[in-house]
């Protein structure tokens, strides 16, 4: 009974210490710095992004293309935003810090996808460079 109980505690932290790595690692990549170009792209100023920009910049990360290898998609930053925006729909009317709470995720989300895009784009201007100089 108390391995069972040890066990279940542990699994519980090491969720738990999971979340919060994976959640240090958005902020962080959503905390670099994203031209003006990107936020023009999608018709939003960059000190008005807002959580509802998440659409528009994931569908144009959409349509960039990776020309390297490697696929780097939104992936669970996507699940994360719509479980955010479930968890508002449910009970930001009742608690107005869980609607303040969830846009500032949404926000963040938004910022990580425009990260994305900024980076597939200097990535793309260096590989057709790279082709150009050959």
């Amino acid at each position: 009974m108390f391995a069972a109980m040890l066990f279940a505690i542990s699994i519980v932290a090491l969720a738990q210490f999971a979340l919060y790595y994976w959640r240090a690692v958005l902020s962080g990549v959503a905390s670099q710095p994203v031209s003006s170009a990107v936020f023009e792209a999608v018709h939003v100023p960059e000190m008005a992004l807002r959580g509802a920009d998440f659409e528009k910049l994931a569908s144009l990360l959409d349509l960039t293309p990776e020309l390297k290898g490697a696929h780097g998609g939104l992936g669970s930053v996507g699940i994360y935003y719509k479980v955010v925006g479930k968890i508002s729909d449910a009970l930001g009317k009742l608690s107005p810090a869980i609607a303040v709470w969830s846009e500032q995720e949404q926000v963040l989300c938004a910022r990580y996808a425009a990260v994305l895009v900024e980076r597939r784009l200097e990535s793309n201007l260096a590989q057709a460079a790279s082709l150009r100089s050959c």
